[in-house]
């Protein structure tokens, strides 16, 4: 059996790596996590899309008329002025969109944060014994600090998006950029939940993804992929948040806890 044995903070043997096919497979094995995944999947949807709908109406009431009524074209010379008010109308929907989404998507990864730290203990233990040494004990303060902690990454989403929106009108490398800050911002959410277990500050979950950017790129990158389809990335996030959350956790805990990996299949 080919296993490979992770060695935290080692600069010449790469991070383990847990397959999201393997993770789906683990989620299927263990009835109680599909089932809370699917109370997590409900929730999670219904507040994203209450909020997507009020972001997207308030967004709406900000521009007003303008982008309901097209310039007059009276004359010939008028037509170039019309042109430019479709691009700009069309780039703006998209835009105000994914903004829309991501701010109603915060507010919903807020808000269930202390639910998706459960799921990834739950996971956590199901993969391996040394997953709850040295956990922070579960209480009411606990989740307080859930919610906290949750805040502080929604907090950061925030300026991440303001920053996406201006950096967006830079051609060509303004929306590489932007993808990529979403890949590491995604994969930094899911970094939350199972650093939570064990009362991370942000500044160390930050840390941490630096220092595994390569494998943080990876888990981020599909996310970040789902989060930029219009409309529909509310449904798909919901399905597949708990799917992420127990896949980053798998990946987390091969490197920090240091088992050996099974082999991927």
């Amino acid at each position: 059996m080919d296993t490979v044995t992770p060695q935290p903070g080692s600069g010449t043997t790469p991070p383990p790596w847990v397959s999201l096919r393997f993770s789906l497979f683990f989620l299927f094995r263990h009835p109680r996590l599909l089932g809370w995944s699917l109370v997590l999947v409900v929730l999670t949807g219904g507040l994203t899309w209450l909020g997507y709908l009020l972001s997207v109406d308030l967004i709406n009431q900000c521009t007003g008329s303008f982008f309901s009524t097209p310039p007059v074209v009276e004359h010939l010379w008028n037509w170039p002025l019309l042109w430019v008010w479709t691009a700009i109308k069309w780039i703006f929907i998209v835009l105000s969109r994914v903004v829309a989404f991501y701010l109603a998507f915060l507010l919903a990864y807020c808000l269930t944060t202390p639910g998706y730290v459960f799921l990834s203990t739950w996971a956590g233990n199901r993969y391996t014994e040394k997953a709850g040494a040295g956990e922070a004990a579960f209480t009411l303060v606990g989740v307080l600090v859930d919610l906290r902690e949750g805040m502080k990454i929604g907090a950061l989403g925030l300026l991440v998006t303001v920053a996406a929106l201006f950096t967006n009108f830079i051609p060509v490398i303004g929306q590489v950029t932007v993808f990529i800050i979403y890949v590491f911002y995604s994969a930094l959410m899911f970094v939350d939940f199972p650093a939570s277990r064990y009362r991370w500050s942000l500044g160390k979950k930050l840390r941490w993804v630096q220092q595994h950017r390569n494998l943080c790129f990876r888990l981020g990158l599909l996310p970040a992929v789902i989060s930029m389809i219009p409309v529909l990335n509310v449904f798909l996030m919901a399905l597949f948040l708990p799917l992420f959350t127990i896949h980053t956790t798998l990946n987390f805990l091969a490197i920090e806890v240091g088992k050996e990996m099974v082999p991927q299949r």
